[in-house]
């Protein structure tokens, strides 16, 4: 059982197989963990660019009603010489559908932030990795008639226990 990185003709102990193992393993959780903190970060920031839409909406309705209402309203009225009552009618219903479209732009991203299925595929990915490592089954071990536990032919305890020191 030797390691792509030991010397050739060196042999690693149990010891060492399972510490790399479990170093292994961590490093797993570890990037896993990282992977699922960076795809809900970005789930937040398509929620927070839809919140940042629907303030503008209100804001534009809000701020740009007086301003926009007069200067539409005597504009119209100044093209079709209506009565100004009308023409702020008008007016005003030109901001609400500003605002509308700003709150349908919102609605668009908040709907794909909450579509998002970051931590979803993460935990997915790491139950497989669970299954996984829940199927490995040891490699078959045979005693021989003196004792000694070999997991090849020709391998014998004696030959784990000098490569494990």
């Amino acid at each position: 059982m030797s390691s792509p990185d030991a010397p050739v003709g060196s042999e690693r102990s149990l010891g060492q197989l399972v510490a790399t193992a479990t170093s292994e393993m961590s490093a797993l959780v570890h990037d896993e963990i990282a992977l699922a903190k960076a795809q809900l970060r970005q789930d937040v920031k398509r929620g927070a660019l839809g919140g940042a839409a629907f303030a503008a909406a209100g804001a534009v309705l809000i701020f740009s009603l007086p301003m926009l209402s007069f200067a539409l309203a005597y504009g119209i009225r100044t093209w079709s010489n209506w009565n100004l009552a009308i023409c702020f009618v008008l007016s005003f219903a030109a901001n609400v559908l500003v605002a509308g479209l700003l709150a349908l732009i919102g609605v668009v991203f908040a709907k794909k932030a909450k579509k998002g299925k970051g931590p979803q595929k993460v935990a997915a990915s790491a139950k497989e990795t669970a299954a996984v490592l829940g199927n490995v089954k040891p490699h078959p071990r045979t005693v021989s008639p003196a004792g000694a536990v070999s997991g090849r032919v020709g391998e014998t305890a004696d030959a784990v226990a000098r490569s494990s020191s």
